[in-house]
């Protein structure tokens, strides 16, 4: 019932806005998008800027993508702390640098073999992810495929000083998946705070559906003179004291391994920098065959009932001693990814507004661990492990309730080693 009621009054409010054209592409100008509340469309490099108290951020249409995000560290000085491209059409035009801010859909992170059964009928996803000889293509789908959400164009509906929300039609069987979603996502900036609201209906069949946010976060803006990487970033997950097993190509093996307390990855117990262990040989195949670093699937083991907006205690906490940034995540997602970036290699451009501009020693690029990746979610493939429980959070039918994710990111400024303990800090 409450689907119904939602899609009627909320679809209704919306139905002027021009619906998405499949395969279009963004050009970086406000002819392709219609935008509801203020008139205003992108600047000259097809951004829309919204802004808040102490903090602003840009967004753009591909991808429904977070393109800067601006925060002033402890010294008064205004950082950009997140990955991107200085112009919105690049975006469409890059391919070897995926998911930067955007919304990965329909079904965020793997899909083992990129084929699915339900109710009796196997459905098979475009694959996009590990190719070999037999499979070029790849043997597994992640983040919904090579024309996944955050390949595409979203529209803009609606468009204040501080608040925007960004629309996509995902049409029956667009990367083999079954069935129509309509997708709403709204980005709204407070006090030093960044709110997240993902809303999916599944209009014609049942299907999965899985959404995340893929912001990749540098908190010094890499401009850091002493280093170009966020190794030395600090990471405190209080409720992840087990983690989602998976093989060599990440695919989960239907496992939950606990994370010892100081094991490589226990960031529980206390926070620890990124990098605390990397000189341990252990490290080595924690993100998958020949990867040192960390792309794990944490979970969030709260008692419930709880609710995720209040209390001082989130679900992840980054923090760079030498900004003195903070970033606290609060969701109601029940796991968490945390991606080392060790996969960049140094081919990634920094904007305009990032980087050292007087060192020709640093190049303004993103090189291997210069960020961290922080993805709500809920548990990755959890369609292939039923034993997990997680049917009615990720499989839709219309009658359904509608897919919902939200998460606050609330910033703070700390200089001091103490904002790291616990409650009550930055």
């Amino acid at each position: 019932m409450f689907a119904k009621i939602f899609t009627v009054s909320f679809l209704t409010s919306v139905a002027f806005a021009r619906p998405q054209i499949p395969g279009e592409t963004y050009t970086g100008t406000a002819d392709n998008a219609t935008i509801a509340g203020d008139s205003s469309g992108p600047d000259s490099n097809g951004k829309f800027q919204i802004s808040g108290i102490g903090i602003r951020a840009n967004f753009i249409a591909y991808g429904a993508s977070i393109s800067n995000l601006f925060i002033n560290d402890t010294s008064g000085v205004e950082r950009d702390i997140v990955g991107g491209f200085d112009n919105a059409s690049y975006y469409a035009i890059d391919r070897q640098h995926p998911h930067f801010g955007g919304v990965p859909g329909r079904y965020a992170n793997r899909i083992k073999n990129s084929s699915f059964t339900l109710d009796g009928e196997t459905y098979n996803f475009t694959p996009n992810d590990n190719p070999t000889p037999e499979h070029p293509g790849g043997v597994d789908t992640l983040h919904g495929g090579p024309d996944g959400w955050d390949w595409r164009n979203w529209t803009v509906v609606a468009h204040t000083d501080n608040s925007i929300t960004f629309s996509l039609t995902d049409p029956d069987g667009k990367e083999g998946f079954p069935g129509e979603v309509v997708s709403y996502v709204t980005y709204t900036l407070g006090n030093m705070t960044w709110d997240i609201r993902m809303i999916a209906l599944s209009t014609t069949k049942v299907t999965p559906i899985m959404l995340s946010s893929h912001t990749y976060w540098n908190l010094d803006g890499w401009q850091n003179n002493e280093t170009a990487l966020a190794l030395n970033h600090s990471l405190w997950l209080p409720y992840g004291g087990q983690r989602i097993a998976t093989d060599t190509i990440l695919i989960p093996t239907g496992d939950i391994l606990n994370n010892t307390k100081e094991s490589l990855n226990d960031f529980w117990s206390t926070p620890k920098q990124v990098g605390a262990n990397f000189t341990n040989p252990e490290l080595n195949g924690n993100c998958g065959f020949n990867c040192t670093g960390y792309d794990n699937c944490y979970i969030n083991n709260r008692a419930a009932p709880y609710d995720w907006r209040v209390g001082d205690i989130p679900v992840a906490r980054l923090r760079s001693a030498w900004s003195g940034i903070q970033l606290d995540v609060f969701t109601d997602q029940d796991a968490f990814q945390v991606y080392s970036c060790g996969g960049q290699n140094g081919s990634m451009a920094l904007k305009s507004t990032q980087g050292l501009h007087d060192d020709p020693s640093r190049p303004r690029v993103i090189e291997q661990y210069g960020c961290v990746v922080l993805e709500v979610q809920d548990y990755i493939d959890g369609i292939h492990n039923p034993e997990w429980g997680r049917g009615k959070k990720q499989i839709f039918a219309p009658e359904d309730d509608p897919y919902v994710l939200q998460a606050s990111y609330r910033f703070g400024l700390n200089d001091t080693a103490v904002g790291l303990l616990g409650p009550g800090s930055g």
